[in-house]
């Protein structure tokens, strides 16, 4: 069979399948479960473009490793071919832990334990499959591979995972704020010390891809109607608990009904083999699938907020820089228990309060570091003359207060 396959990628054209076992890995269920879980969770409800997968973003991100080993390599950097498959793979599988919707339900799916965690347990499984050819990239993508530079190039502030879902999620968004030159950055990368540089004619590059993250934070990932469609989703979901382990019998696909009626703990996720094989067969069409039937359930509660959420009556969401006025929250839930005849408690459901955080740029934290023409090393933040950036390094949190609309 011949496996030097081709994809026609719309953000960059022809993105090429690199190796067998590269092959493989795609063609396995793990990772095309990929293809029915969206990039961007509830996004389309603002944005209608935004229906992109996690695969579409695990191929992209592949390519622009390619790109980057190939500069690399030409500037003098010596990568086996056994190297520069393995980081091709660890880039591939980054986000092959994901469970549906990505972000917007990770915290409600299985506590305590976040997607790169699981994407370390399913590329561990993965190898055993594969006859340990994936040692190498597990160690890659965990940070103990002894050129460590690699691991820069899959998980830091300047990763072929950020390059191409700025680029990817700007394309499928139409915001082109989000925009950003990605083959420059990449072809302005060096190693200097065992960690990845940017050259300093790449510095108004990185500005700007730096500006653009920020950007795109509000503009999108944060933007206040995505905010509320994942938050009524995660309501959603919270309910649906809470209801199965009470005994009460939900309708849901057996992957879904399984984190439903289980508190599984991190510890029994990692050892006990049932669960993380039951993950792998849960994407987005187990809830929405449960979340369309949950509309007739006789729970006031859970039927109002999907009947909701499938007809886009979206929680109504303050975003402040200060703490909402608890006398108005209490007004307001006292208000929908009148309305919805229900207990405090559940009104909770419907009114309730939150935070949400932005930080395009964490100094100490994996810095970007700048190589500068007289070979000293700067931190972008101190090589950029633009003061702007010092205000990118600060993480902004602020204030949601969400709540039905017809309370008001």
């Amino acid at each position: 069979m011949n496996k030097k396959k081709i994809i026609n990628d719309p953000v960059y054209g022809f993105i090429s399948i690199p190796t067998e076992l590269v092959f493989d890995l795609i063609e396995h269920p793990y990772f095309q479960r990929l293809r029915y879980i969206k990039q961007l969770g509830m996004t389309h409800l603002v944005y209608p473009g935004a229906l992109h997968s996690r695969f579409h973003h695990a191929l992209g991100a592949m390519h622009l490793m390619s790109l980057a080993i190939n500069t690399l390599t030409d500037k003098g950097q010596e990568l086996t071919t056994e190297e520069q498959e393995a980081v091709m793979i660890a880039i591939l599988l980054h986000d092959i832990g994901h469970g549906p919707f990505s972000h917007a339900l990770e915290k409600n799916i299985v506590q305590g334990i976040d997607h790169e965690d699981i994407s370390t347990l399913l590329m561990n499984r993965l190898n055993v499959v594969f006859n340990g050819t994936l040692t190498m990239a597990i160690h890659i993508f965990n940070d103990t591979y002894p050129k460590r530079f690699l691991h820069q190039l899959v998980s830091s502030q300047l990763d072929m995972d950020r390059l191409d879902y700025l680029n990817r999620d700007s394309f499928y968004t139409g915001v082109s704020e989000g925009v950003i030159s990605s083959e420059r950055i990449i072809k302005m990368l060096n190693v200097v010390n065992d960690t990845i540089v940017v050259e300093e004619k790449g510095i108004y590059s990185i500005e700007k891809f730096l500006v653009a993250r920020r950007l795109m934070y509000w503009q999108v990932y944060l933007h206040k109607t995505v905010t509320s469609g994942e938050q009524m989703l995660g309501k959603i979901l919270q309910r649906a608990r809470e209801l199965s382990l009470k005994g009460e019998q939900l309708f849901s696909t057996p992957a879904l009904n399984h984190f439903l009626v289980n508190s599984i703990t991190k510890e029994q996720f990692e050892h006990e083999e049932h669960h993380i094989e039951t993950f792998t067969c849960l994407d987005d069409t187990d809830v929405m699938s449960a979340v369309k039937v949950w509309t007739r359930h006789t729970d006031t509660v859970l039927a109002r907020l999907c009947e909701s959420f499938i007809q886009r009556r979206l929680y109504h969401v303050d975003i402040t820089n200060t703490k909402p006025d608890a006398f108005r929250v209490e007004e307001l839930r006292q208000k929908a228990m009148e309305k919805y005849h229900i207990c405090f408690e559940d009104a909770g459901y419907f009114v309730f309060t939150d935070t949400i955080s932005n930080n395009a740029y964490k100094v100490g934290d994996t810095d970007i570091k700048i190589l500068m023409k007289g070979g000293t090393i700067k931190d972008i933040t101190t090589a950029s003359d633009n003061s702007n950036l010092e205000a990118l390094a600060k993480t902004v949190e602020k204030y949601i207060f969400c709540y039905t609309k017809d309370l008001i």
